[in-house]
């Protein structure tokens, strides 16, 4: 698979020029799904952005703190009938795993991985 650096940078600017905001801690309950899905890292969006669903860019935090994207999950699901990007920002490599397994145990929500390459 291809990985283009110009792709990276394009995202990195739009985390740069965006502010983060967290609307689900880690640890917190999904709204629609409160017995079966638990955010495992920090959930939000990014400000100023524009995603499928008219609201901005959703992205999960880790525990570093650079403020760089390392990798986007793209997600298709069913019941909704859409697919988004969720851009992982400051994530460890055992963090981009929790998240990819966490968002791929429903049969009806699943994600694909692409990790931004050094």
């Amino acid at each position: 698979m291809k990985n283009n650096k110009y792709f990276w940078e394009n995202i990195q600017k739009l985390i740069d020029e965006s502010k983060i905001v967290i609307d689900r801690p880690k640890g917190s309950k999904h709204p629609k799904f409160p017995k079966t899905y638990v955010y495992p890292l920090d959930y939000g969006y990014l400000t100023k952005t524009t995603s499928m669903d008219d609201d901005g860019i959703d992205c999960f935090c880790g525990s570093l703190t650079n403020k760089i994207v390392v990798g986007i999950l793209c997600t298709i699901d069913i019941m909704k009938k859409d697919s988004e990007i969720k851009i992982l920002i400051d994530c460890t490599k055992n963090e981009i795993n929790t998240v990819y397994e966490h968002l791929n145990k429903f049969d009806f929500f699943r994600a694909i991985l692409l990790e931004k390459e050094d």
